[in-house]
């Protein structure tokens, strides 16, 4: 088909390909501080991306021209830039503080961890969580992704997606797309009882409770959820848990719970 004056170049489409690998390169570095290595080498940097040393070397000019790394002697850290950024995130993603209170109340009555899960496409993402008490507890950090095809807060997420993709969500799934129908009635039984209930279906030896977070319209935005190992999971905990599931979930609904990633799915979503 002629593009007439839009097509572009061999030329220009290397030029744009190998920006956009070193942009990835670029973050690729970033990536490689963290809490537990808060200080990387240029050895380091190089052995684990496998690059050039004169690449390497021009990609950590660019970072530290730009704030994003730091030099501290022998090594970098998280330069000023990156500090920037992360407070930007930090009040636009952060859940309110009385959302938080609520949480830990709840997480200190029931003695289990309690989590906040939002939809993005055919995930779940952990948005806010508060640890369980006990030594032994289900660990879920923020900005953690899990599928949609499992767990409690999958179920009550899905209570209003359409078909599409709901469709996607079970070709993503070890038992393909005829698991379509059953996520739908699943998440239909959700909806009835007003909670849904997991065991062993993600993570082996752990049972989770969920209910909703609804916005104004009553549209599902959220999923407030409990988890723990099984066995501080009796049949008659789980109605309790989930009665106090409720009510927190009713004030937080209240209190007009908002998030960036929450939101409802929309019904031409492929």
């Amino acid at each position: 088909m002629d593009g007439g004056g839009a097509a572009r170049t061999g030329t220009e489409r290397d030029a744009q390909s190998g920006g956009v690998r070193s942009v990835r390169r670029a973050f690729d570095i970033l990536g490689l501080l963290s809490e537990d290595r808060p200080v990387i080498t240029l050895r380091e940097i190089t052995e684990a991306t496998g690059l050039p040393k004169t690449t390497v070397l021009r990609l950590v000019q660019t970072l530290e021209e730009m704030g994003l790394l730091w030099s501290d002697g022998g090594g970098f850290i998280a330069g000023p830039g990156l500090w920037r950024w992360a407070y930007l995130a930090r009040s636009q993603w952060e859940i309110p503080r009385e959302t938080r209170k609520v949480m830990r109340d709840l997480a200190d009555r029931l003695g289990e961890t309690v989590n906040i899960f939002v939809a993005r496409d055919i995930h779940r993402i952990c948005v806010a969580h508060e640890d369980s008490p006990h030594p032994l507890r289900h660990v879920v950090d923020v900005g953690d992704e899990q599928p949609l095809w499992a767990g409690a807060s999958s179920k009550i997420l899905l209570r209003d997606a359409p078909d599409a993709l709901l469709r996607r969500v079970a070709q993503a799934s070890p038992k393909g797309e005829t698991y379509m129908t059953q996520l739908r009635t699943m998440a239909q039984e959700a909806a009835r009882r007003g909670y849904a209930v997991s065991s062993s279906e993600w993570d082996e030896g752990l049972t989770a409770v969920a209910v909703p977070l609804t916005g104004p319209q009553g549209a599902v935005t959220a999923s407030l959820s409990v988890s723990g190992p099984d066995h501080r999971f009796p049949y008659e905990a789980i109605e309790r848990f989930a009665a106090d599931l409720a009510e927190a979930a009713r004030l937080i609904s209240a209190q007009g719970f908002r998030h960036p990633l929450s939101r409802t799915h929309r019904g031409d979503e492929v």
